[in-house]
């Protein structure tokens, strides 16, 4: 299900029926390049709670966490909404909503998720988020880094490929 212009009716879906949604399992990323990890991460992010819904950062907010870097493609690589649409057809994923925002703090804050989950890279204490979730007695889970894979470093393996002879 992708959110997008639906929020409302998405929040009244929770309210009317919070046993098909609770306890409610959120994680938010930019999601350029699908791979093995996310699929990994979310997958064992599904199984903490009854549903998953992934926040999205939008292209906007993408170019502000990662800036271009000479030499490199402007990100994201791919545009929000093909990148949702690929998010939402995974069977881990109940749910997409694309937010604007650098952080998924504004989201939070309003969905009150029973369960937020970041990758083992991420500490409490690095986590924009944590004092948001803390505030309502949410829960915070960490997950282990199970495959070391980043859109960051695909990219960097097909530029340095192509560069060779």
């Amino acid at each position: 299900m992708l959110l997008k212009n639906k929020w409302r009716d998405f929040e009244e879906a929770i309210a009317y029926n919070p046993e098909q949604w609770r306890p409610l399992v959120f994680s938010n990323g930019c999601f350029d390049l699908i791979h093995v990890g996310h699929i990994r991460y979310l997958t064992q992010a599904k199984s903490l709670g009854r549903a998953l819904v992934v926040g999205l950062n939008s292209d906007r907010s993408v170019r502000l966490i990662k800036p271009h870097s000479a030499g490199y493609p402007p990100r994201p690589i791919i545009p929000e909404l093909q990148r949702a649409e690929v998010l939402s057809q995974l069977k881990p994923v109940d749910a997409v909503v694309i937010f604007p925002e650098s952080t998924a703090t504004a989201i939070i804050e309003q969905l009150q998720p029973d369960i937020y989950v970041k990758g083992g890279d991420y500490t409490i204490d690095t986590l924009p988020e944590a004092p948001t979730v803390q505030a309502y007695n949410g829960k915070i889970v960490l997950i282990a880094v199970e495959m070391p894979t980043s859109t960051s470093g695909i990219i960097n393996r097909i530029l340095h490929a192509s560069t060779q002879p």
